[in-house]
């Protein structure tokens, strides 16, 4: 078990799309006025006793050392009145994680790592009245004989996530090393990763690019919302999108993230007015497009008991390895409800030209 800091928190159980999890503040320092320009990375290791210079710098490599609500490197020198905390993953109170017998889908698996293909409905870590069931649960269970995996170390475990309800890649980290190093992977943005996704619509355009800072939304705190760019609200977001197929009142994309925040596709993809077929929290469970005939009622409720989540799959994952340096890339299979889905889609598509051929 690793010293503090960095043990005093659990994972948070927030719903994450994308590279970068949502951040907890641990502490915060305001620099004297008479303080002279000081690596930050020692200037933390004088107020932080417990804690060695080294993590500290794993810490600032990894987007998680702050000053004035930004992220600095570990060579930032600190000046009078700067605003310095430590930001991590998981909120301050520490809940012992149990491991639990429960089947995992294993891509990949070595010595230092394993790439792990989520399915729907399994909250990543413990946490907001999940604290049984989840994905490092699994993983504890799987890797209980491993020397040297305590998963109750942050140093070790899941190196980004992805919300309950989407299905797909996931990579995992047995060892210190191999964790700061795919850590910092996606803190470069040096990672590659898209996702499959069913949203309403028919796009205007076959590639895309939406900016807009994410934030929560103040009117539902489980949601966020979209700001300007140029705005102080929140945290710059861009994502990329292309489109796979059109199916006449949805359509799929293939989405790429350049920047990772919570809930970043289906935020952005609702504010562009494209919500997530299927996402109940951003309004994808309406019916928004298409007839008003109760067949085609019947049609899109059918739709949603067969996927009853968002429409979205982590499909792929690339990244090198963080002992061998060789790229590795993964693909996942598109899951049997979001399959089903689309095949239905297909059928109407197939009826409907049929009909219009009749007429």
């Amino acid at each position: 078990m690793v010293d503090t800091p960095f043990t005093d928190a659990l994972v948070d159980p927030d719903e994450i799309e994308g590279d970068s999890p949502q951040l907890y503040e641990h502490f915060r320092f305001v620099v004297d006025k008479g303080q002279v320009p000081l690596r930050i990375d020692k200037y933390m290791c004088e107020k932080l006793q417990h804690s060695s210079r080294n993590r500290i710098q794993k810490a600032a490599d990894a987007g998680f050392v702050h000053v004035n609500d930004k992220p600095v490197k570990s060579n930032y020198k600190v000046r009078p009145d700067d605003v310095v905390t430590l930001m991590l993953d998981r909120p301050r109170f520490e809940t012992s994680i149990e491991a639990e017998d429960i089947p995992l889908d294993i891509v990949y698996e070595d010595d230092v790592l394993m790439v792990i293909d989520k399915p729907a409905g399994m909250v990543v870590h413990p946490g907001c009245g999940n604290f049984t069931g989840t994905l490092v649960n699994a993983i504890a269970w799987h890797l209980r004989d491993c020397p040297g995996y305590d998963p109750n170390d942050p140093e070790v475990g899941l190196v980004h996530r992805i919300d309950k309800d989407t299905t797909g890649l996931i990579v995992a980290a047995k060892t210190p090393e191999a964790k700061s190093n795919l850590g910092l992977q996606f803190f470069n943005k040096t990672t590659h990763r898209s996702y499959v996704a069913l949203v309403w619509g028919n796009l205007t355009d076959d590639v895309g690019r939406i900016e807009g800072n994410i934030a929560r939304d103040p009117k539902d705190r489980l949601r966020m919302t979209v700001m300007p760019p140029d705005s102080e609200v929140g945290k710059p977001a861009v994502t990329h999108y292309r489109v796979i197929e059109r199916l006449g009142y949805v359509t799929m994309v293939e989405c790429v993230l350049e920047t990772g925040r919570t809930h970043q596709i289906r935020a952005h993809m609702k504010h562009i007015g494209h919500p997530l077929f299927g996402d109940e929290r951003y309004g994808g469970t309406e019916i928004l497009r298409g007839e008003r005939s109760s067949t085609y009622k019947a049609f899109i409720n059918n739709c949603f008991k067969v996927c009853p989540r968002q429409a979205l799959h982590a499909r792929t994952l690339g990244f090198v390895h963080p002992v061998t340096k060789k790229q590795m890339d993964f693909e996942s299979p598109m899951p049997s409800d979001l399959a089903t889905l689309i095949d239905k889609w297909h059928v109407k598509m197939k009826g409907d030209e049929y009909k219009n051929i009749q007429e």
